[in-house]
């Protein structure tokens, strides 16, 4: 091994749960700090107990709750294409009923015109 590239070792390096578990093992570091270890991670003690790290859980949850709020309140796509398609069938029928009462109105021909003009 090269000489000064290693970082030393302490083969008693302790290493403290938030639990209050404390145990030793061999690091690079003197004092480690956990926050779940083997005497108290729900794995290995069969008891649920949620690790809130930095108030993760607290978040998903919200987060959570806010899908679902906005999942009752979606409307999906045959929904929207639906309303779409309708909202162009009533354009459409505007479009043709201003052009029947355009139509309706009455123009005097050139017909009459013509034939005013030829009486005098």
């Amino acid at each position: 091994m090269k000489k000064d590239i290693h970082p030393n070792y302490h083969a008693d390096a302790k290493v403290v749960c938030a639990c209050g578990n404390s145990f030793t093992v061999g690091s690079t570091v003197k004092e480690i700090h956990v926050e779940i270890c083997s005497n108290c991670h729900p794995f290995y003690t069969g008891k649920e107990r949620l690790v809130d790290t930095a108030g993760r859980v607290d978040r998903f949850k919200k987060i959570a709750e806010q899908k679902e709020k906005v999942a009752k309140t979606r409307k999906g796509k045959a929904v929207k294409k639906a309303k779409a398609s309708e909202r162009k069938i009533a354009k459409e029928k505007e479009k043709i009923k201003a052009e029947i009462k355009e139509n309706s109105q009455v123009k005097p021909s050139a017909k009459s015109k013509s034939s005013a003009d030829r009486k005098k």
